[in-house]
């Protein structure tokens, strides 16, 4: 389980983040959604460490990360994957080498390394003969899927996206959307995704909405589209931001 508590951020006097509060049950699937602007991508990289919150509190799997000496810190991260927006692969080492880039500069024998790699990339559907593909002969959404197959090498418990299906076409946003949600599944993982596609409610458990730099909601994503939280029915319909109409009643 993830536990944020009053959590704010604060960039050259404008403030990002303004007290957020937010458990995310383990072994669930948890979508953060809101405007491009509302502090998303800041917000999960305070999770991961990436960017030191201003004050508030973060606490994974029972431990406070913003209380810990770094290397206690470094210990809570190792349970803890990140997906990166654009795959973020090396352009000049081939899919086995940015799979296995961890494995490899930690000493690991190539054979175990080979080994692993193929495991990983069985597990997000790619086959072998990408294995000495370099990221320019791959398409978008096998770029995706060996940024995710590099995240599962270290057998994380957590696996934290950031916005995983930028600049895909339907199609593969679904296949994405839908290898995300078997991983969950069958890893047993805790997901925290960051998007603003609602496609993904389809395979959430949850559903937060980040507006204003604080949660204005939270809750199941099979009846979302239900809900009466006025955010929510701006956001998920598109509307513009503004006064709600009156028959819209918050939660």
């Amino acid at each position: 389980m993830i536990e944020i508590k009053k959590l704010k951020k604060e960039f050259n006097n404008r403030w990002i983040t303004k007290g957020v509060d937010l458990v995310i049950p383990a072994h669930q699937m948890t979508v953060i959604i809101g405007r491009s602007g509302e502090g998303k991508s800041v917000l999960l990289k305070q999770i991961i460490g990436l960017i030191k919150p201003t004050s508030g509190n973060i606490i994974i799997d029972g431990k406070d990360i913003t209380l810990l000496h770094k290397h206690k810190c470094e210990e809570v991260f190792r349970k803890v994957g990140y997906v990166f927006q654009f795959a973020a692969l090396l352009d000049s080492l081939n899919v086995y080498e940015n799979v296995g880039i961890t494995l490899i500069e930690n000493g690991v024998p190539h054979d175990n390394v080979l080994r692993i790699v193929k495991e990983k990339l069985a597990l997000v559907n790619l086959k072998q003969d990408i294995l000495y593909k370099y990221p320019s002969e791959l398409s978008g959404g096998m770029k995706k899927r060996v940024g995710l197959a590099r995240t599962l090498v270290t057998s994380p418990e957590i696996i934290l996206y950031d916005e995983p299906t930028t600049g895909l076409d339907p199609i593969t946003v679904r296949i994405i959307h839908e290898l995300m949600f078997d991983m969950q599944k069958k890893l047993n993982l805790t997901s925290v995704v960051i998007s603003h596609d609602i496609e993904i409610f389809k395979f959430a458990d949850n559903v937060a909405l980040l507006q204003d730099g604080q949660i204005k909601f939270f809750g199941d994503s099979k009846t979302i589209w239900e809900s009466t939280n006025p955010y929510i029915y701006q956001f998920i319909r598109g509307l513009p931001e503004g006064p709600i109409k009156n028959e819209v009643q918050e939660d």
